[in-house]
C-alpha cells in the first residue's frame, strides 16, 4: 500500500488518470495490487473508477485526492475518515443535510438521469471564505459531484455581499426558500437548465427552434 502511494504521488500525480495496466507493470512482483490501492480509499485517498467520473474508461482510474502519508511512521495505522468523524456525528451530519447531496440533490441509492448508476454519498470537507479568515466545513456530497467538483471553495462573504444588495421583495422570497430549504422550479427554468447543459450543436439546434415564428 505504501509504495502504491509514493507511486500515485511521483508517477502519476492528482488530478491525473492512470490505468490498470500501468499499475500492475509498475509493481509485476507484487499480487493484488488493485486491492492494495483500493485500501488506500480507508486512508482519505480518492480514486475515481469510471463510476464516479464517467469520463473514464472501465479500465482507467483517476488520481483525484491524496490522503494520509501513509508512508510516514504511524500513518497506515490511523484511518481519517473513521477517526476524524465518529459515526454518531456522520449521522448527525447525514440528518442536518437531509440526507441529500447538497450540489446536486440526489439521495443516496437514487437513480442519476440517464442510467442505471445509483448514488452514494460522502462527508466532503469545504474550504469557506469567511469575514474572519478560512475554515474547514463538512458537507454531505454524492461521489460524482465530490470528485467533479474536487478543489470546490465557497465564499460567504461575497454570497452575504450580493444578499445585501436584494430589494426587501427578494430577500422576502428569498428567505421563504432558506426556511423552507426547497425551492420549486418552473417549467421554463428547467428547460433552461438542461438548454445550458446541451453540446453546442445541440444549443444552435434550440436556438433556432426558438427563432422560429
Amino acid at each position: 500500500m505504501v509504495r502504491c502511494a509514493l507511486w500515485l504521488v511521483t508517477e502519476v500525480g492528482v488530478d491525473s488518470v492512470f490505468t490498470k495496466t500501468q499499475l500492475r507493470e509498475a509493481f509485476p512482483e507484487t499480487s493484488q495490487i488493485d486491492r492494495r490501492m483500493r485500501d488506500l480509499r480507508v486512508h482519505g485517498w480518492v480514486i475515481a473508477t469510471n463510476r464516479e467520473d464517467p469520463t473514464l474508461s472501465p479500465s482507467e482510474h483517476r488520481f483525484v485526492e491524496q490522503g494520509a502519508e501513509v508512508w510516514k511512521p504511524g500513518q497506515a495505522r490511523i484511518k481519517p475518515a473513521a477517526a476524524g468523524i465518529s459515526a454518531p456525528q456522520r449521522r448527525e451530519i447525514l440528518d442536518r443535510d437531509d440526507h441529500l447531496c447538497r450540489v446536486c440533490g440526489i439521495a443516496a441509492g437514487e437513480a442519476y438521469d440517464g442510467g442505471v448508476e445509483t448514488a452514494q454519498l460522502d462527508i466532503a470537507r469545504r474550504e469557506v471564505l469567511k469575514p474572519g479568515g478560512r475554515t474547514v466545513e463538512l458537507v454531505i456530497e454524492c461521489r460524482r459531484c465530490r470528485i467533479g467538483g474536487r478543489g470546490r471553495q465557497t465564499d460567504i462573504t461575497e454570497i452575504l455581499g450580493r444578499l445585501a444588495k436584494m430589494s426587501g421583495v427578494e430577500r422576502e422570497l428569498f428567505a421563504q426558500w432558506v426556511a423552507a430549504d426547497h425551492r420549486d422550479f418552473s417549467t421554463m427554468e428547467r428547460l433552461w437548465g438542461e438548454y445550458r447543459s446541451l453540446p453546442a450543436e445541440s444549443r444552435e439546434t434550440v436556438r433556432a427552434a426558438v427563432r422560429r415564428p
